[in-house]
């Protein structure tokens, strides 16, 4: 029993670091532009989709890696430059708007550049399974983990001792304040995106070698990484993370009570109908 809590656990965390990045994504977007950007899981695809074709080619798995995230934080700040930054002057439904078109977009380049199968990129460290308390897990399972908290400690970092990460979080907090101080927001607003699309290549390259990748990969990705952004507070660096835990790792836990599960989902059913029974009445 406890071999699989163990193993149940480790799949959780995995998925949710997956989940935090691309839930940090939209929070530094957020921040800035108060704009939710739904093309953040297509950063996350074509992280993963340069990966492979870099590799394919020869080149050192971390020079691919490297490139992949250049790659994909230029067509996040091409992004911000020739559709959101134009439209500057629109409202925030407009601009969202713009962001789902251009995840269609960009889904279809992938397309054109690419084709529709289904890729795969070699794990960092082999595919060997450890073994941890009795529980086998992958060696890429571990690289996800350490990424992602490598990161979040960066992100830490960022904000708090650097001038840009501080104009970042000056401008999440009053936007015509940053402005009144000096605060160049559109600057802001422009390496918010790349910095959004380099996490959601760093998401797309770590989750490649397990679930595969193609030019669609980015649709579920970023809705449950939007939903785990939303769960934590949407714009909130440590909700993020906290919201994709919370959003992956009960529900992994629980197929430890596959029965109990569906049990409490069909009482929690039957009160809903109850209580609308008798609203109506």
């Amino acid at each position: 029993m406890s071999q699989q809590w163990v193993q149940f656990l480790a799949g959780g965390l995995t998925v949710g670091a997956i989940y935090a990045l691309v839930a940090l994504g939209f929070s530094i977007i957020f921040n800035a532009s108060r704009v939710i950007n739904f093309a953040q899981g297509e950063f996350v695809m074509i992280g993963g989709m340069s990966a492979v074709s870099l590799a394919a080619t020869g080149m050192p798995m971390p020079i691919a890696i490297a490139g992949a995230v250049v790659i994909t934080g230029a067509v996040g700040l091409l992004l911000e430059k020739f559709a959101v930054e134009r439209a500057r002057r629109a409202d925030v439904v407009t601009l969202i708007i713009i962001t789902i078109g251009a995840s269609i977009l960009l889904r279809g380049v992938a397309q054109l550049v690419w084709d529709k199968r289904i890729h795969a990129l070699p794990p960092l460290s082999g595919d060997r399974p450890i073994e941890v308390f009795g529980a086998t897990i992958v060696p890429q399972s571990l690289w996800v983990l350490g990424v992602t908290i490598a990161i979040v400690g960066a992100l830490s970092w960022f904000f708090d001792r650097t001038r840009l990460g501080k104009a970042m979080l000056a401008t999440s907090y009053n936007r015509l304040a940053a402005q009144l101080v000096g605060i160049d927001v559109r600057k802001v607003l422009f390496a918010s995106f790349g910095l959004a699309a380099a996490l959601g290549a760093v998401a797309g390259v770590l989750i490649a070698p397990i679930s595969f990748t193609s030019y669609d990969v980015g649709v579920m990705l970023g809705l449950k990484g939007f939903a785990a952004a939303i769960l934590g507070g949407l714009g909130s660096i440590p909700g993020a993370i906290l919201g994709a835990i919370l959003f992956t790792v009960p529900p992994f836990l629980l197929q430890q009570f596959v029965f109990y599960k569906y049990l409490v989902i069909s009482v929690v059913l039957s009160l809903i109908l109850w209580l609308f029974s008798h609203l109506r009445r």
